[in-house]
């Protein structure tokens, strides 16, 4: 590794780790102001707001909006190196544009092991803690808004509730469906159930059972009954951010529970775990495009650049959001849904590296 390559190494993570410093500082200051009236309110102990939110607060904000700082920080001083006429002379000097990329893409690597490493292992402990924070003492109290809700239970029973009221443990128009070798054999139906927390079961009420066997169809009736289903309060009472606390490993596992129940967001959690492998990827597209769009002279000078620079990667983000929104809503894959802007705009950075090393 030459000096060339220190030189910018040190220029690239010396400006991202300056630039998110002073961003983080902004988004603090603003994000103390937005939620002061909560803490006072609420009297949320200062020790809680420092430690357990803000401390945890600062590397999930890091590293969410860090593709775009490493953006930024690679269009303006590498627009600063134009400018001054370094690149003209480092290009000159015979090192190929290709070659002159190396030490850009040793500081991306850096940078998307950290980020990597950060979002799998060491972000989610931390996110717990300020979700917590914010469960306690910031959000009202969570309500299950879900209708229509259908769960696999066992492989053989099926449930189904109209809604769920999570404050009372109540599923109302509450339905069981048993089957065997794919034959339908009983079907409960009562006006709701409820979690009985001192016997640890679920209370039906008003319910209705239809046993079919070859010949004959045998309905009972009841007014209360106690049953062991395998299913839990938790499962209706937690919000979609819960994933956010989990780490890689937990998250599989998580998934697969989710799956085997018949669960509503499945792909929601799918798309949660593409994104870790995906986010850090986004560093090394997001270098390319800006390296290749600041290393030459343009008569608009550094501030076109970064103007058009800023301009490619807020279009990049929202081509993120709206895949995953897509994904969430209709059935396209987890898997092509995240990964298709990063196919893309690889596409746009390869088009404007070959443009600019001509």
């Amino acid at each position: 590794m030459k000096k060339l390559d220190l030189y910018i190494i040190k220029k690239f993570l010396g400006t991202f780790f300056y630039a998110l410093l002073l961003i983080i500082c902004i988004v603090v200051v603003f994000d103390v102001s937005e939620k002061i009236d909560d803490f006072l309110e609420k009297e949320a102990p200062l020790r809680a707001i420092v430690f357990d939110y803000y401390f945890n607060f600062i590397p999930y904000f890091a590293n969410l909006f860090s593709s775009l700082f490493t953006f930024i920080s690679v269009i303006f001083f590498t627009s600063k190196l134009t400018s001054n006429s370094e690149i003209i002379a480092i290009l000159s000097s015979g090192i190929s544009f290709k070659r002159f990329l190396f030490p850009y893409f040793i500081s991306a690597l850096i940078l998307a092991m950290f980020s990597f490493v950060l979002i799998n292992w060491i972000i989610p402990p931390a996110n717990k803690k300020r979700l917590e924070f914010e469960e306690q003492w910031i959000r009202n109290k969570f309500r299950n808004n879900d209708r229509n809700m259908h769960r696999q239970i066992r492989p053989s029973e099926f449930v189904f509730m109209e809604s769920y009221n999570n404050t009372y443990n109540i599923g109302y128009k509450f339905s069981l469906e048993k089957f065997e070798e794919g034959k339908l054999k009983t079907k409960l139906l009562s006006d709701y159930i409820q979690w009985d927390t001192t016997m640890n079961k679920w209370r039906i009420t008003n319910y209705v059972i239809r046993t079919f066997t070859d010949s004959i169809e045998v309905i009972e009736k009841g007014r209360k009954k106690d049953t062991t289903l395998n299913m839990f309060p938790e499962e209706f009472s937690r919000r979609t951010s819960v994933v956010e606390a989990m780490n890689y490993k937990e998250l599989e596992g998580f998934i697969a529970q989710e799956q085997s129940i018949g669960s509503d967001n499945v792909v929601l959690w799918q798309i949660e775990k593409q994104k870790r492998f995906a986010f850090p990827f986004s560093t090394f597209i997001l270098t390319l495009i800006g390296v290749s769009l600041s290393s030459r002279k343009t008569r608009g000078g550094i501030g076109l650049n970064i103007g058009l620079g800023i301009l490619l990667a807020f279009s990049y983000i929202m081509f993120m959001q709206v895949s995953t929104v897509l994904a969430t809503n209709t059935n396209m894959n987890p898997f092509l849904a995240v990964w298709i802007p990063n196919i893309l705009y690889s596409i746009i950075g390869i088009y404007l590296y070959f443009k600019a090393s001509r």
